[in-house]
């Protein structure tokens, strides 16, 4: 059985610490903590969980999974990430 290689589909993570627990605006930007960009979901989520504990006693910071892929590709159709 002839199989391709699942297609990347890059996500970045990235946090820092809320305006407001309700919206998504950041304090202050330059101390955007940038954690970097993943070939899949799966990793993103292991490094996301990560970077949210170790911030579990601030509750003004959040870190955020973006899907860069449809960012970058949005006509293309949706693909299972898991």
């Amino acid at each position: 059985m002839n199989k391709t290689p699942n297609k990347q589909l890059l996500h970045l993570v990235i946090g820092g610490e809320l305006e407001d627990l309700e919206g998504v605006e950041f304090k202050d930007l330059d101390k955007v903590d940038i954690v970097g960009v993943f070939p899949n979901y799966a990793a993103a989520y292991d490094v996301w969980k990560q970077k949210a504990q170790m911030s579990v006693d601030n509750a003004n910071m959040r870190y955020f999974i973006v899907h860069m892929h449809r960012l970058m590709d949005p006509d293309e159709p949706e693909q299972s990430e898991e």
